[in-house]
Parts: C-alpha cells; sequence; structure tokens
C-alpha cells in the first residue's frame, strides 16, 4: 500500500512529547502529528488529547526530503460547526458601531494631554495579511517609540533616574 500526501491512514500512538505525537502506519512506518495539528482548539498538553496504544485516523500532509512524514489528525476528521454567535475578534472592541479612524498623538504638552491627529483611512477592499501585518508593525514601533519618550520626559520631571 503506497501513500502520500493527501492520504488518509490508521494507526497507533507510540510516542508522546510535548511538541506532538508519533504514529506507526503502515508498511512499518511511522510519522509526526505536530501539536498545532491535533484538534481544532488549542492543546495544551498532548496527553489531554492521546495517549499511547490509541488508535488514530491520520492524514499525510507533507513528506519531507529526509522521507519523514507529517501527519495530521485534525484534517483527518470533519472541522466543528461554526458556534452561533461567534463573531471574529475585533481588535478589543466592545462596540458594535464602526472602528475610530483616528488616535490620540503626543504633543508634547504633557503626559495625558495629546492633541488629536485624525488617521488615514484604512484601505477598502481585501488587504493580504502581509500588509496587515506591516501596518501593524509601523504603528507598534510608533506607539512603542512615543512611549519611551514619554517615559524620559516623565522620569526628568519627577526627578527620577536616568
Amino acid at each position: 500500500m503506497e501513500f502520500g500526501v493527501g492520504s488518509v491512514l490508521e494507526g497507533k500512538v507510540t510516542g508522546i512529547t510535548k511538541f506532538g505525537a508519533f504514529v506507526s502506519l503502515p508498511e512499518n512506518k511511522s510519522g509526526l502529528v505536530h501539536i498545532s495539528e491535533i484538534a481544532y482548539s488549542y492543546v495544551n498538553d498532548v496527553h489531554d488529547h492521546l495517549s499511547e496504544g490509541q488508535e488514530v485516523r491520520v492524514k499525510v500532509i507533507g513528506i519531507d526530503e529526509n522521507n519523514r512524514i507529517n501527519l495530521s489528525i485534525k484534517k483527518a476528521m470533519d472541522p466543528p460547526p461554526q458556534q452561533q454567535g461567534r463573531r471574529p475578534f475585533n481588535g478589543g472592541r466592545t462596540g458594535n458601531g464602526p472602528r475610530p479612524q483616528g488616535g490620540f498623538r503626543s504633543g508634547g504638552q504633557g503626559r495625558g494631554q495629546g492633541s488629536f491627529t485624525p488617521r488615514a483611512a484604512a484601505p477598502k477592499g481585501p488587504v493580504d495579511f502581509e500588509d496587515q501585518l506591516k501596518q501593524f508593525m509601523a504603528a507598534s514601533d510608533s506607539k512603542l517609540s512615543e512611549h519611551h519618550m514619554n517615559e524620559r520626559r516623565g522620569s526628568n520631571r519627577r526627578g527620577g533616574r536616568r
């Protein structure tokens, strides 16, 4: 029985580590199910989901150049149905209204007394992950820099360390 990427097989868990589980497969082969491929929910401890000797259904999701076989238990089963009333993460906002487009920027008037500077409107339409990541990193760097400047300014006023 020859199998490749996409094959769904029956196997037996032969070992459990903190990063996943080893599964014996037909033809005296074995593969690894990474912790992220065990269940659709977050897996903190592999032992909570699997035990040695347990029969499992796995899908071959990859075979590398060294013929190591990467397996998935969750891709060998149907995904769980979406829960009713569950919405995607909205950045911590609690309201249902539109996302604010502006933000406070320090104007040098002292701690907590920034001037309001509107931000550029977010681009309409789909934005790929890399663009979102670049935007996040730029905003994060800006906020971190502003925080450090305010921290230095505040420590001088209070007679703190330099």
